[in-house]
């Protein structure tokens, strides 16, 4: 069974950080990546990473405050956030497909979603 299991989601004050966690487990992926969706808004791309090659891409408004990077050997990526800002409170979403491009337009798989909130 092909599931994403996400972890460490929470409640973070204006500057501080989290790491987010997501697990795949029944079988690899080309690409993997996170999205997010605040309250009233679209979904909106955040970052992905190839298992491959390790190329990654950044949406402009986590560039230099979020890190995504992966662990081969247990399957998961990972989502270092840096400098938070209320403006990141959103439902965080891992997500997985075939390529970069697949997963940044409509991906094969999603994670559970988890909550991230950032106080003022």
């Amino acid at each position: 069974q092909v599931q994403l299991v996400q972890s460490g989601g929470g409640l973070v004050q204006a500057g501080g950080s989290l790491r987010l966690s997501c697990a795949a487990s029944g079988r690899t992926f080309s690409a993997m990546g996170w999205f997010r969706q605040a309250p009233g808004k679209e979904r909106e791309f955040v970052a992905t990473i190839t298992w491959s090659t390790r190329n990654i891409y950044y949406a402009d408004s986590v560039k230099g405050r979020f890190t995504i990077s992966r662990d081969n050997a247990k399957n998961t990526v990972y989502l270092q956030m840096n400098s938070l800002k209320p403006e990141d409170t959103a439902l965080y979403y891992c997500a997985a497909g075939s390529s970069s491009s697949v997963v940044r337009t409509t991906p094969d798989y999603w994670g559970q979603g988890t909550q991230v909130t950032v106080s003022s």
